[in-house]
């Protein structure tokens, strides 16, 4: 009964598939020396409990709903007369248009999920996990099969995606605004900059004219009396006049940001202001109230023609703007007061000064800190995990020490330094470093490299993934979206395939074979519809990093303490909301970023994808803080875009260590706390003092913010965007920043000290590049393009080229080993250091194109490897 009960309770809380319910009983058994029965008992034991949790789901779902609600609900499910698809399959789809119409339709669609008034029921007492996996369920059924559903299981597969959908379609609708509102304000640049370069040549002709009068007020032997006979002379006065408006008209005010073009975009925003005013509902901090103030001042003027714009709040208009918005008459303009407030939204909504309360992405993060009891119960445990101190007077004392012996080591090195050299310039200070000089790969690392490359069998991409999966089971991490198990034959070739075709980015066209049930298009498009998702790609992936560790060779290349992050960009041809520019990588198109770490053993462990090119520094603890493999990574390396202060603080009071490779080094500020220590050469450069007061007076609450990013109460991108995109940092921000100021120099001193370590660093963004140039070859369809609309639909397909780039990773791996063993059996002496130096990112002996054949000799499916390609032997497929 207690094991039954055990049972129970972790599927109700948690919904975890049934094959971890099976080992965690098992374990939890042999734990208590409990005499195990048979499997097939302990099966059916899981089995019967998940029917049980199953039911109490839809059973208290489906109490909630009133007549009323219920009939609204089930009326998802009815496709309209002259109509193709059922409300359900309508509203389950994202917007893709970036337009006034688009984010229109948006707000309408959130407003017809808020019109099933089912916001306000109470699910506070269903597991957020359960519900959401239901929800999940919802949008990816069949409509009708929703409908044949049992009555109680009906209803509570409709309300959870009621209730999550209304989440979504918020989400949905400010990413659109967001998005909507930077493309004005680009559109607006654009105009201005070719309006100024047609103004160039006029500009130009009166500044000549201007310029030649003023050569005779510098001109010290002309008379004052004879000057403006002189300059008229040369210039007439009617043209100097016009000299003076042209320049007058043409030239813009240093703070000039192209408001006056934006402004000339007023009709396209109002075709989605009204909507906007109507439908969403902002609440913000105390640093967003003028922006909510002036917001709701623009809603009490719609279906006014002339407003009396006297009473407008002006606390949100800033200086840029106020020529503009306030006339000459001193009357406010409607046009640019609208403008200029929806750019400020836009700014305050990204800083989360003001958010939307029923939002995901958009809400408030501080209300996810831990606070109060909660904070004060799990603070010491939170302080021993982080190794942390509790007073802040003690952890700058270490932090003082810690530096003031980093200072003094590099100082005493300083003349030893080739690479580094410190010059004084207007009066400072400053350095430059040399860059690594390339290391000339060894004749026996040479030799070893190529003897062990043409061992490798030549094989086609579709066996390798059959053969990965017979050893590891990573296919059979793909579960049901219902969570129920596989009941066709041959899933996990069907799995494999569909894998194949996303990673490859070709179709399942080319996979499809009539003779074959597990690779027809009806099971295909099944599988790809029901069981490839975000969170099975990453079970699956945990089990091959998994994999992947035990084998000697990735041992010797490192123990996965360390890793790498950086994005792999790709350009998306087709419309969605969940893309941004950047002409450096998508030409006048638009597209995203895979955002992916990779471990010092050549095998990825998470990814994120981000709309554009957007700064990578709210993403690079993401990875750390949110990937479930076996992995634990303490160091992270990455290139200058994913750097900042307040990232080095976070990585300090989180125990990692941040070690970015910093492109303009030389102009980085070393920063002290101690300002009478004497460096000797170095007092230059650390001519900045930490305030460490503003630490002092924030341990607490930096405290908590570590503690809630470790507990996972909030996202690590979410509280960083929060606190970097402000103009005017909090007093947390702050002090995060002097923190990370103490934690960086801590890092830069041994970086310009130390070659190894810059080396170091080197060779693991290398290994992250060589991955990135791995899944290029990969992703070859389609000219290498995302064409998924939805960000859901480029997660997944990223993650299986991801998956797939790791199994492709392990059997480069298994195969290098085993050639490894061969030469040294044969008598080839292997060193330590060639043998760490191998990379398994080479496919030169693998095949992505032509016709794709999943098949497997005999002796590979009992579990044997493949021969080597022997030279005095022939190749055995």
């Amino acid at each position: 009964m207690e094991t039954s009960d055990r049972f129970y309770t972790r599927a109700w809380i948690s919904s975890e598939r049934p094959s971890v319910l099976f080992d965690l009983g098992t374990a939890w058994l042999a734990e208590r020396k409990i005499l195990l029965p048979g499997v097939t008992t302990l099966a059916r034991l899981v089995a019967r409990v998940r029917d049980r949790t199953s039911a109490r789901l839809w059973k208290q779902l489906a109490t909630l709903p009133d007549a009323k609600q219920r009939e609204r609900l089930e009326a998802l499910l009815v496709v309209p007369e002259a109509a193709r698809l059922s409300p359900l399959d309508r509203l389950r789809r994202s917007p893709t248009q970036i337009s006034g119409p688009g984010l229109v339709s948006a707000l309408q669609r959130l407003q017809e999920i808020r019109q099933l008034d089912v916001g306000n029921l109470d699910v506070r007492a269903i597991p957020p996990g359960r519900l959401k996996s239901l929800a999940r369920f919802a949008a990816a059924a069949w409509a009708p099969n929703i409908a044949r559903m049992p009555s109680d299981r009906k209803t509570a597969t409709l309300l959870a995606f009621a209730c999550h959908f209304e989440i979504v379609a918020t989400d949905d609708a400010l990413d659109l605004l967001d998005a909507l509102i930077s493309e004005l304000c680009t559109q607006a640049k654009r105009a201005g900059q070719r309006k100024r370069l047609r103004s160039l040549r006029d500009l130009d002709a009166a500044a000549r004219q201007l310029g030649k009068v003023c050569e005779l007020l510098l001109d010290e032997t002309c008379e004052i009396s004879e000057l403006r006979k002189k300059a008229f002379a040369i210039v007439p006065k009617e043209r100097l006049h016009q000299a003076i408006q042209t320049v007058d008209l043409l030239t813009r005010p240093s703070d000039d940001k192209f408001y006056e073009e934006l402004t000339e975009r007023h009709g396209r925003a109002r075709r989605f202001l009204p909507k906007l005013l109507e439908t969403l509902s902002f609440e913000g901090t105390q640093a967003g109230q003028p922006v909510l103030k002036a917001w709701k001042y623009l809603a009490s003027l719609e279906g006014k023609r002339k407003p009396d714009m006297k009473q407008a709040p002006l606390e949100v208009v800033p200086a840029a703007w106020k020529r503009l918005v306030i006339g000459q008459d001193q009357q406010v303009d409607r046009r640019a007061y609208t403008l200029c407030v929806l750019e400020q939204l836009q700014d305050a909504l990204r800083r989360r000064d003001v958010y939307v309360p029923r939002s995901e992405r958009w809400g408030d993060p501080r209300a996810k800190l831990l606070q109060g009891a909660a904070w004060e119960a799990i603070r010491p445990q939170i302080c021993r995990t982080l190794e942390r101190q509790t007073d802040a007077d003690a952890e700058l004392q270490r932090l003082r020490t810690l530096l003031d012996e980093a200072y003094r080591r590099t100082a005493a090195n300083l003349p030893s330094n080739s690479a580094v050299k410190i010059e004084t310039r207007d009066g400072k200070d400053t350095f430059t470093m040399t860059g690594l000089d390339k290391l000339e790969d060894s004749a026996s690392y040479i030799s070893l490299r190529d003897k062990v490359h043409a061992l490798l069998p030549r094989v086609d991409l579709p066996e390798i993934l059959l053969e990965i999966h017979l050893r590891t089971g990573f296919a059979e991490e793909f579960t049901h979206l219902s969570e129920s198990g596989p009941r066709v034959q041959d899933l996990a070739l069907s799995v494999c395939a569909v894998l194949l075709a996303e990673a490859c980015n070709i179709g399942l066209e080319p996979l499809i074979r009539k003779d074959n049930p597990a690779l027809s298009r009806d099971r295909l498009s099944w599988v790809q519809q029901n069981y490839l998702r975000s969170d099975t790609i990453v079970r699956a992936n945990a089990k091959l990093v998994e994999a992947q560790s035990q084998i000697p060779l990735a041992q010797a290349w490192g123990g996965g303490e360390v890793a790498s992050a950086d994005g792999l960009r790709f350009v998306v041809p087709v419309r969605t909301v969940n893309a941004g520019p950047n002409s450096k990588y998508f030409g006048v198109g638009r597209g995203i970023t895979y955002y992916n770490f990779t471990s010092s053993q050549f095998t990825g462990f998470h990814g994120i994808v981000i709309a554009g090119t957007t700064h990578e520094a709210p993403w690079i603890l993401e990875g750390l803080l949110e990937q479930q493999t076996i992995l634990r990574p303490l160091e992270i390396m990455a290139d200058t875009a994913a750097y900042s202060d307040v990232i080095f603080g976070l990585f300090y009071l989180l125990g990692y260590q941040f070690s970015p490779r910093l492109a303009d080094v030389g102009e980085t500020r070393f920063w002290r706390i101690d300002p009478g220590a004497d460096y000797g050469p170095l007092n230059g450069l650390a001519r900045h003092k930490v305030n460490t007061r503003l630490i002092r007076d924030n341990w607490d609450d930096l405290l908590r913010v570590a503690g809630s990013l470790k507990q996972g109460t909030i996202s690590a991108s979410e509280l960083v965007r929060s606190l970097l995109r402000s103009e005017r940092p909090s007093t947390l921000a702050r002090a995060l920043e002097e923190l990370g100021r103490i934690n960086k120099t801590l890092y830069l001193l041994p970086y310009i000290d130390d070659e190894t370590y810059r080396r170091r660093i080197l060779v693991q963004l290398n290994r992250q590049e060589g991955r990135h140039g791995l899944a290029r070859e990969v992703f070859h369809g389609r000219r290498g393009e995302v064409r998924q609309r939805y960000r859901e639909g480029q997660e997944d397909q990223l993650g299986a080229l991801g998956l797939v780039v790791n199994v492709i990773v392990l059997w480069n791996t298994l195969y290098m080993e085993a050639a490894i063993n061969h030469l040294i059996a044969t008598g080839t002496v292997v060193k330590p250091e060639d043998r760490a130096r191998l990379s398994p990112l080479g496919n030169d002996h693998l095949n992505f194109l032509g016709r794709y054949s999943f098949a497997l000799a005999e002796h590979v499916v009992r579990g044997e490897l493949r021969s080597l390609v022997l030279p005095e032997t022939p190749e055995i497929p």
